[in-house]
């Protein structure tokens, strides 16, 4: 039976120019190359203004990284937030009632007619005074 060797590091990528990847290289040749034709086409003042945020986007596109991604994906995020509109909307979801809401459902219930707007009549009063004083008298002889 033929054993083939696996490859072990396919997150990495080739390097086919020196020290620097396909990617890497095309990213410094455009830019090298959009700093050449500027050269040739712009005055001097003006080329340098140009040519130093042009060097840097080649170098940062073809070298850094972000939280170890690209600069690339920062720089296409970036540029998707701040062209795109977005709009968030909230929309509440009904949510199911647990077995303790329902209990507190009651309870509130019960303190609602307990603290309703109707008065006690001097007869239903006079009833909870005597059952507060038996459950008094009670609890002084059970000790």
């Amino acid at each position: 039976m033929q054993q083939y060797q696996v490859p072990q590091f396919i997150d990495v990528e080739d390097k086919i120019f020196g020290p620097l990847t396909m990617k890497q290289f095309v990213y410094l040749l455009i830019g090298g190359g959009l700093l050449f034709l500027l050269f040739k086409l712009l005055p001097p003042l003006v080329f340098f203004v140009v040519a130093i945020p042009l060097a840097g986007l080649s170098f940062s596109l073809a070298f850094v990284k972000i939280n170890g991604r690209p600069f690339i994906h920062a720089l296409t995020s970036g540029i998707r937030y701040y062209a795109g509109s977005t709009l968030y909307l909230w929309k509440q979801s009904p949510q199911k009632a647990s077995p303790k809401d329902a209990v507190s459902k009651q309870n509130a219930d019960i303190l609602e007619k307990l603290a309703g707007p109707e008065r006690l009549e001097d007869s239903k009063l006079k009833e909870l005074a005597w059952n507060l004083d038996i459950h008094k008298r009670n609890r002084n002889n059970a000790k």
